[in-house]
């Protein structure tokens, strides 16, 4: 408690120097090749594709709110170059592409450190790799099946220094660590640059079909737009067909004040990889900058309903839980307080990683479903998005992951019983070395399975 006293209730990323100025609201009619709803990273990546693909097509954002308010300015900042949520997830869906899908995703990543650089993009960009870290035996044996190296006791130890770690490995090229919100600030800046406009604190209501293509209608304005981009993630009253295959859940994250030389000294991390234990319920964690911790992780909390509102981005009860097992982890720490504690949505969906579809006779196409690893990810669905608006067939758009839909959720109130049965049986599973529950081998059975 006395480490969680002062901490801030508010996303460290966002509060950070440098935001932009919030573009205008819009206010009167316009008109556009493509319109984006969203920016976060789904939709200034599709803002930014779109010109680099055709620099005379006519682009033009819409968000509710300023770029990267919602999860992509509050998450933990890992650019994964998995497309699939890790490899057993894929493999469990899609065992036929996982080739194909991990050479795209790698392939990904090197274009998204490209774009960084190419348009001096001040992210803190690092190429370090994951320390996937396993704090009990069966997760020791669940790690030799990623095909890596691993590291014993000693050897991860020697990378960070914890009493909980057992082995684990280092994948060294699969994640780089970025700031998220200065990631999105960059990649609005790029679209700026290439000619995109952006309108802020300006949400769609309802769109309507018009001859020539959909009107997007807001408060006080319209955009009519040959083409629409849905980049909206968690957020899915204007495409009714979502709700059915996307839930919010809360995710929670805390951050520490910089540790000073002498306490980084005491646990290492000299490689500053960012850092995944291997429990069902897993922890996350990452260096800044300037050396603080973010620690988030391990409560995935859905709330009855789905409704998403601002006051369940706190929770004072995962706040203290994540600070218990910090203490547990670094207990060399002990003296460090936290200045930052956070909470926001994430667009789950039932296979855990990402889904597409098309709407209004093609004339629209959406991307959701990244379930917490869309920072690299989004980007490889804004391309999809961007095929299948152009209706292009291309390597992305025959993949089955794309052809493909989620298992939908049942309607409540069988949807909140059946997440939080899912999410005890995970819980349980975590405590009885990793054995999975007759309700956990039903759904690894159809399809539906899932260890995080």
């Amino acid at each position: 408690m006395r480490a969680l006293a002062d901490a801030v209730p508010e996303p460290y990323w966002l509060r950070q120097p440098g935001a932009p100025a919030a573009a205008d609201p819009l206010e009167r009619p316009e008109r556009a090749d493509l319109a984006v709803i969203g920016a976060g990273y789904s939709g200034l990546w599709t803002a930014l594709r779109a010109k680099e693909r055709d620099p005379g097509r006519d682009v033009v954002v819409l968000e509710a709110g300023t770029a990267g308010w919602a999860a992509s300015g509050r998450n933990g900042g890992f650019c994964s170059a998995s497309l699939t949520h890790g490899f057993d997830n894929g493999a469990s869906r899609f065992p036929g592409e996982m080739a194909t899908l991990q050479r795209i995703g790698l392939e990904n990543l090197a274009a998204i450190a490209a774009t960084v650089q190419r348009y001096g993009i001040g992210c803190g960009f690092e190429r370090t790799g994951e320390l996937l870290v396993a704090t009990a035996e069966w997760q020791l044996r669940e790690l030799t099946r990623l095909g890596l190296p691993m590291l014993d006791r000693a050897a991860v130890r020697a990378e960070l220094d914890s009493p909980t770690y057992l082995g684990g490995v280092w994948d060294r090229e699969g994640c780089a660590m970025v700031d998220p919100a200065r990631l999105v600030w960059g990649l609005r800046a790029a679209c700026l640059a290439l000619g995109v406009r952006f309108y802020e604190n300006t949400q769609v209501d309802r769109i309507e079909v018009q001859r020539d293509g959909l009107r997007l209608h807001t408060l006080r304005g319209r955009a009519d737009a040959a083409r629409v981009a849905l980049a909206t993630g968690a957020h899915t009253a204007l495409l009714r067909r979502l709700r059915h295959y996307v839930v919010p859940v809360y995710d929670y994250a805390l951050m520490t004040a910089p540790l000073s030389p002498a306490q980084l000294a005491s646990i290492g991390w000299r490689h500053r990889q960012g850092v995944g234990d291997s429990g069902n319920q897993f922890h996350y964690y990452r260096l800044t900058a300037d050396n603080r911790i973010l620690w988030g992780g391990y409560d995935a909390v859905y709330y009855r309903g789905g409704r998403i509102t601002a006051d369940r981005d706190q929770r004072e009860a995962t706040f203290r839980r994540l600070a218990r097992h910090f203490a547990a982890t670094f207990p060399q720490l002990a003296d460090v307080r936290f200045t930052h504690k956070w909470g926001g949505v994430i667009d789950a969906c039932s296979r855990f990683s990402s889904f597409f579809g098309t709407g209004y006779g093609g004339r629209l196409a959406y991307a959701a479903g990244y379930t917490g690893l869309g920072v690299g990810a989004t980007r490889f669905g804004a391309d999809v998005m961007l095929d299948l608006l152009d209706g292009r067939r291309t390597e992305r758009t025959a993949l089955k992951m794309v052809r493909t839909k989620p298992v939908p959720f049942p309607p409540e109130p069988l949807r909140t019983g059946v997440i939080q049965l899912t999410r005890w049986s995970i819980a349980r599973a975590d405590q009885h070395d990793g054995r999975r529950n007759l309700w956990l081998r039903t759904l690894d059975r159809v399809g539906l399975g899932f260890d995080s």
